[in-house]
């Protein structure tokens, strides 16, 4: 019999789900031409500069809100009210905001049918700029920044507005991130408020495009933005995470992992790029302020950036047409980006709540995982690598049974089985020394959550300190 572990190390995410249902069956039906459609609706607005007017009925933030409002409300009628719309909104005065301005998100909520607080949020910002970035009167389209991303989330509704799901689902536009991510800090402020477990927040920023200002095109690849050491608690981890490790498997870093095996598993023809930093280059995004307050979140954007289309005033110098329009956009790219996207909330939705591992093995031969069972979980999946790979290598399924027991086990496992309240796998002969270990669960119908990595601040929820010893 061959190894389990390095059978299951290339398992789909989704193993088992219905055929009707399937993500990849539910992102077939993102729409190239609704994606343009919502692109060319946000340009419309002139410019949608977060200190433009908010009170005109066809220019500025003001009416781009409204009518993405709109959107959300007509996808929830039409699916007999499974969505809820929210305005989340503060008063911020700052250094991009000079005077005290009422920035405003719209949000549609997508309750779980059985676990409603469990939540996956998808994002991007609908606010524009040009070149002075407190210009609010100059024409300022956004095409692809962001308005790629916020057809992204629109269209998302859309789609996944027609099935249901056991997690809630919350789709995001965000206002004033050029201002200074201040919409990324009310709906992380917003989700702390109202008691989500956030799992995941897919922030889509400028995703709409193929070709860099150099010339050079990539339309196979979509670059996925993911913190190490996770920021919210660093200060107390750090210390463990000397002894321990943890420097590359914070939620998030999982959850690009997990983004990547995905994109695989679709068949797109897109493949994830795992960028491993917060964002590009000494510049930043919304979901930076959801990782401020402890929530798994990762940014996606284009392979290849075109520098001549953002923040860009409209012009033409030197024979170089410069400014964010419709029609420097990629749209067959947009809705490959827009469809992992989809599928993965899809995927996050449907799958159990995500372990919280725990490892032991110093000075021993063998190493010990112990977890807590989760919600909805038919059986667990051990994951483990070296210390310096990039991926999870091997794998042991460890089914949900009367507790819990190995199916075909390889032989480094040992036994299995619950512990109190907590499960247990022990691995013969695997040196905790030389490894990452994790764990995820997958649901009865086969959705498998991201891996959890056994490390200080590796769980999917906010960092709190263990208590003084």
């Amino acid at each position: 019999m061959k190894n389990l572990s390095f059978l299951l190390a290339s398992m789909p995410l989704i193993v088992a789900a219905s055929p009707a249902s399937t993500p990849q069956k539910i992102a077939d039906d993102v729409s190239q031409q609704s994606l343009r459609s919502i692109v060319e609706r946000l340009v419309s607005f002139g410019t949608r500069h977060t200190l433009s007017s908010q009170t005109d009925p066809k220019r500025g933030i003001g009416a781009a809100l409204r009518w993405t409002e709109q959107e959300f409300r007509r996808y929830g009628q039409a699916c007999g009210g499974c969505l809820t719309v929210a305005t989340p909104s503060d008063v911020v005065t700052g250094r991009r905001v000079p005077t005290p301005t009422k920035v405003t998100n719209v949000l549609a909520i997508q309750r779980g049918t059985t676990d409603p607080n469990r939540v996956v949020i998808i994002s991007g910002h609908i606010d524009s700029r040009v070149t002075d970035v407190m210009n609010a009167a100059a024409d300022a389209p956004g095409a692809n920044d962001d308005g790629s991303g916020t057809a992204a989330v629109i269209e998302a509704a859309r789609v996944l507005s027609r099935h249901k799901f056991p997690a809630t689902i919350v789709y995001a536009a965000l206002s004033g991130e050029e201002q200074g991510l201040l919409g990324g800090k009310i709906l992380a402020d917003y989700a702390k408020a109202q008691g989500w477990e956030v799992i995941a927040n897919l922030n889509n920023d400028i995703i709409g495009n193929s070709c860099g200002s150099d010339g050079y095109c990539d339309a196979a690849h979509v670059r996925v933005f993911s913190e190490g050491p996770r920021w919210q608690g660093r200060e107390a981890l750090a210390a463990r995470q000397r002894s321990l490790g943890g420097e590359n498997d914070s939620p998030s870093r999982n959850l690009s992992r997990y983004m990547d095996r995905l994109a695989e598993d679709l068949g797109l023809g897109l493949e994830v790029r795992q960028i491993w930093r917060n964002d590009r280059f000494g510049r930043g995004g919304d979901h930076t302020e959801l990782l401020n307050a402890g929530y798994p979140a990762i940014r996606l954007t284009v392979a290849v950036e075109n520098y001549n289309y953002q923040h860009q005033d409209l012009r033409v110098e030197n024979g170089i047409q410069y400014g964010d329009t419709v029609d420097k956009m990629d749209f067959p790219y947009l809705r490959k980006v827009t469809q992992l996207n989809v599928a993965a909330l899809a995927a996050l939705a449907s799958a159990p709540a995500i372990p919280a591992p725990s490892v032991e093995g110093g000075v021993s031969t063998n190493t010990t995982l112990t977890w807590e069972p989760v919600r909805g979980a038919a059986f667990y999946v051990v994951r483990w690598r070296p210390t310096d790979a990039s991926n999870w290598q091997h794998s042991l399924r460890v089914a949900r049974a009367n507790g819990l027991e190995s199916i075909d086990a390889p032989r480094t496992a040992g036994a299995t089985g619950p512990v109190g309240r907590r499960h247990r796998a022990v691995l013969q002969g695997v040196r905790v020394d030389d490894w990452v270990f994790g764990v995820s669960a997958v649901s009865p119908d086969g959705h498998e959550t991201p891996v959890a990595s056994a490390v200080p601040g590796g769980a999917f929820r906010p960092y709190t300190p263990p208590p003084a010893q």
